[in-house]
């Protein structure tokens, strides 16, 4: 919330340094660019976990990652059983 806060702030014509900002609102400046990077970037997509919600959308929703991972080795995906375990989370 603070960030947003930072960034609405030197959108403004009398635009306050980063640095004061972050000092008023008692947080880091490498934690406010970070912050601004990581909005930037866009999410990957893991071509993994797409085969795997096919796949547990095709048995019903019944299927553990043991039977998961059996049902994407079969479309050619190759994965851990504990990968597709830590995915399903």
């Amino acid at each position: 919330m603070s960030f947003q806060l930072i960034e609405q702030l030197q959108h403004k014509d009398n635009a306050v340094p980063v640095e004061q900002l972050c000092r008023v609102l008692e947080v880091s400046r490498s934690g406010y660019y970070a912050a601004r990077k990581r909005r930037q970037i866009p999410p990957a997509v893991c071509q993994a976990s797409v085969h795997l919600k096919a796949a547990f959308a095709a048995s019903g929703g019944a299927y553990g990652s043991r039977r998961l991972r059996a049902a994407v080795a079969l479309r050619g995906v190759v994965m851990d059983r504990y990968r597709v375990r830590s995915l399903m989370r």
